[in-house]
């Protein structure tokens, strides 16, 4: 995949106070590595070494980090076409804001004291569509003097907000000069988010909602769901809410100004190590943004068990890291779909699935929708959302993921089916086993180069089925008994521009034996060559 810049946008730093704090950091925060993950079945804290995804990408992919004492100005004054397009730029939209970068005014002990407090609930000098137009700007300076035809955007928490505010509005007003500006789509490759308030951020209590709304202390009314409009709408100011009849929903990025094929969203799923927002905020979330909030829709996502930032965040992590580089760099787009279910089902019981994705040589989950971690794939709401023509024709995803051109790869899906069973909206837990699933197994995927130029082969099988450990086997299909040992999966191609290739699994018979799953239920694996596609 192409080496083209990457430009990093960091979050939400709070007042003018935290403002001071995050600029002394020269990569606003993004060169921070961590040292603890939570391991086993409590979550215990363990030593991990993680570097730091700007350190990861030097290494992994060569880039380079050109500084040589402000970013900015090294760009201004480089020739055009002369800095390396495989570098890493971080916007310091903050700085403008910091008051560190002046000479203290001479000031009375009580105009200090104001100016103290001051300085903690106000945030004077940021403003995100200001933040916006500069990352515009910026992103042309970085596209003349590296010769990129387009960058890689990579944000954290209010950082998406701010790329999405030059997305969405910058890029279709004009210039300070009345002069049209370029199109995201031609600016941008592709975007990804880490716990990015998408749908902004929500609070259980209403008065908290309001509060954020009506008052905003040091800016933070731009999370509040309805005045994104005004950040977001090109004709809208900020400030304006929605008109009644408008259709705005802050989660939906417009097609006509980017194609969320080509966004990533990592969603956040472990509240417990954020602060204390995490309490008014509630479980279902990484602390402060809610797990439904953080993504945009349509766009691909992880969900993985990190908080939005600290000890135990997402930036700083292997599971961040991992989906960032596969989505940035990944030859292979994956997308696996439970299909052949059936048209309908009953509102009781409730059924659940589980589902974890990991990769051989990692030692992360790629992504884990998990009851556990409050976002389990709802089975019984997804194919009565779906519909159906009738039985057999309902497809539900349940992961997806990028995969590196290599020689040999191993990945696996772990599922798990869980019902519970309801009465009038509470539990009934007469006949109910907890935590014991009415079905789990994990397929196994063996990925290879195909004869063909561009081709893959892949071997799949049901861990139940394999006779053994699957370590023993390469291909997993070795491990199987008679006729289906060693046989490969069974390839077809999609039509179109933009064509996939598509293998069928049956589930196990214990699998299809549940009335949600049905018969006729399969995974359906899909992989695109996205280099074909381009």
């Amino acid at each position: 995949m192409d080496r083209l810049p990457i430009v990093y946008v960091r979050g939400y730093a709070g007042p003018t106070a935290g403002i001071d704090a995050q600029v002394d950091d020269p990569f606003y925060g993004f060169n921070h590595g961590a040292t603890h993950v939570r391991v086993g079945g409590d979550g215990d804290p363990a030593f991990y070494q993680f570097e730091g995804p700007l350190l990861r990408l030097m290494t992994d992919e060569d880039y380079r980090l050109l500084v040589q004492g402000d970013q900015h100005r090294y760009l201004r004054e480089a020739a055009d076409a002369s800095v390396p397009p495989a570098s890493l730029w971080v916007y310091r939209f903050y700085d403008q804001a910091a008051t560190t970068f002046a000479a203290p005014p001479h000031e009375s002990l009580p105009e200090r004291l104001l100016g103290r407090l001051h300085r903690r609930v106000s945030a004077d000098g940021f403003d995100i569509e200001t933040a916006a137009a500069g990352l515009y700007d910026l992103i042309g300076l970085i596209r003349r003097k590296t010769g990129a035809p387009k960058v890689y955007l990579v944000a954290h928490s209010m950082g998406g907000l701010v790329a999405r505010c030059m997305m969405q509005k910058t890029c279709r007003q004009p210039d300070a000069d009345g002069r049209d500006r370029r199109p995201a789509r031609e600016l941008v490759a592709r975007f990804f988010t880490y716990g990015t308030p998408h749908g902004g951020i929500a609070f259980r209590l209403g008065v908290l909602n309001w509060a954020e709304q009506a008052f905003g202390p040091a800016g933070s009314d731009i999370f509040a769901p309805e005045k994104m409009y005004g950040y977001l709408d090109p004709g809208a100011r900020f400030g304006d809410l929605p008109p009644r009849s408008a259709d705005f929903d802050p989660q939906r990025l417009p097609e006509e100004v980017f194609d969320t094929d080509d966004v990533f969203c990592l969603v956040g799923t472990d509240p417990r190590d954020y602060g204390l927002s995490r309490v008014p905020v509630g479980p279902k979330s990484d602390g402060l943004v809610r797990i439904e909030h953080a993504y945009v829709r349509g766009a691909h996502r992880a969900y993985v068990y990190r908080s939005h930032s600290g000890t135990y965040g997402e930036v700083n992590s292997e599971e961040g890291y991992q989906n960032l580089r596969r989505f940035l760099f990944g030859r292979w787009q994956v997308r696996l779909d439970l299909v052949g279910l059936p048209g309908t089902v009953p509102d009781t019981p409730v059924w659940q699935a589980d589902t974890r994705l990991t990769i051989r040589g990692l030692p992360i989950v790629m992504t884990e929708q998990s009851a556990a971690h409050w976002c389990p794939v709802q089975l019984g709401d997804e194919i009565r959302r779906r519909g159906g023509k009738g039985d057999g024709d309902v497809a539900v995803p349940v992961a997806g993921t990028f995969l590196l051109d290599r020689d040999r790869l191993r990945y696996a899906l772990g599922l798990r089916v869980f019902t519970l069973d309801e009465d009038d909206g509470r539990l009934r837990l007469t006949d109910h086993l907890e935590q014991v699933p009415a079905w789990a197994d994990t397929l196994v995927v063996d990925v290879r180069p195909g004869a063909e130029e561009g081709g893959i082969a892949a071997w799949a099988a049901w861990n139940s089925m394999v006779e053994g450990p699957p370590e023993r086997f390469d291909p997993i299909t070795d491990g199987l008994p008679g006729q289906d040992a060693g046989s490969a999966m069974t390839w077809e191609r999609t039509a179109g521009a933009a064509a996939a290739r598509v293998a069928h699994i049956p589930l196990p018979a214990a699998a299809r034996a549940l009335s949600v799953l049905g018969p006729n239920a399969a995974l359906r694996i899909e992989a695109r060559d996205r280099l074909a596609a381009t």
